[in-house]
């Protein structure tokens, strides 16, 4: 176990490297003088120049990364040239409203989806069973532009009972969790519901009924823990996604998060904090991926630690 998690944790900082290889590259690899991309247009030379000094520009780029990688290192990623503050405290601003999102509408799915999907495969050609994978088809098919631009006209052009946009009460984060957490229950509906049905279909299921232990036991103890273990590992790179921006729901409702934040840089050509973005949004993947890993490991004893 000791081993697997030494060379999982290794593997995370080899992506990590090749993380910041690529953000550093977005701004050295764009076409033209990157100082002149990053001012506005009708900048004069001497700015132009001002800025090429202040982000160290004029020196040799294996420098400029060394010198990017020593400040990553120890917390410093550089200062936002559009927000004019420290990257970092721009990102841990928006982490919060982000992480919530992303838990409601992970949690919200699970607390749907996962009985939903259980429920049709035991029942499986039975009314719930169609709505159950009508659901799943639709919940996949759904574009998040169409669905959260379709909420905002119902619940609050029409109906105007939710806010449109804002933060900070649960009301706020109703359509937005609801917008970007409906893929991931249909997924999740479809997972449960095809492992409900291969587990019941098992030769042991069936002489564990023989021997009189009731389906609500069987349920619990053999199903779910079996349907666990692929959902697990899809929740937690979803997870791990939602965590990197829901860019597309955060700008339809205003959402204060990752995502807008990173729109934002964009618009405003601040390349150091997308850089910033990047690297912050990939330790968060690898983290998450980490400990799915070992999680997945632990609710399958089956499998080996290599």
């Amino acid at each position: 176990m000791r081993k697997y998690i030494i060379k999982r944790i290794l593997l995370c900082f080899l992506v990590l490297f090749g993380v910041s290889v690529i953000s550093f590259g977005i701004l050295h690899l764009t076409p033209g003088d990157p100082a002149r991309l990053l001012l506005p247009d009708g900048s004069s030379q001497q700015e132009i120049n001002e800025l090429r000094e202040k982000l160290g520009l004029n020196r040799p780029v294996q420098v400029q990364y060394l010198i990017y990688m020593r400040g990553a290192i120890k917390g410093d990623l550089g200062n936002s040239l559009y927000f004019k503050k420290p990257n970092l405290d721009l990102i841990k601003e928006r982490i919060p409203a982000t992480l919530i999102l992303t838990s409601a509408a992970v949690f919200g799915s699970l607390l749907f989806s996962l009985p939903l999907g259980i429920i049709a495969g035991v029942k499986q050609g039975t009314f719930i069973d169609l709505f159950a994978m009508l659901f799943a088809l639709l919940g996949q098919a759904m574009s998040p532009v169409w669905l959260g631009i379709l909420m905002i006209f119902i619940f609050s052009v029409k109906l105007r009972i939710l806010p449109s946009f804002g933060y900070g009460s649960i009301q706020a984060l109703i359509m937005p969790a609801v917008t970007l957490g409906l893929p991931l229950a249909a997924l999740v509906t479809r997972l449960a519901r095809a492992g409900t049905i291969d587990v019941l279909s098992e030769d042991y299921i069936l002489a564990i009924r023989a021997k009189g232990i009731g389906e609500k036991k069987i349920i619990t103890r053999y199903v779910l823990k079996n349907v666990l273990i692929p959902i697990t590992t899809v929740v937690g790179l979803q997870f791990a996604v939602f965590m990197g921006g829901a860019v597309v729901t955060e700008n339809i409702f205003s959402w204060p998060g990752i995502g807008k934040l990173a729109i934002s840089a964009i618009y405003g050509r601040d390349f150091p904090l997308v850089q910033a973005i990047m690297l912050v949004v990939a330790t968060f993947f690898v983290s998450i991926n980490l400990l799915v890993d070992i999680v997945y490991t632990l609710l399958d004893p089956r499998l080996k630690f290599n």
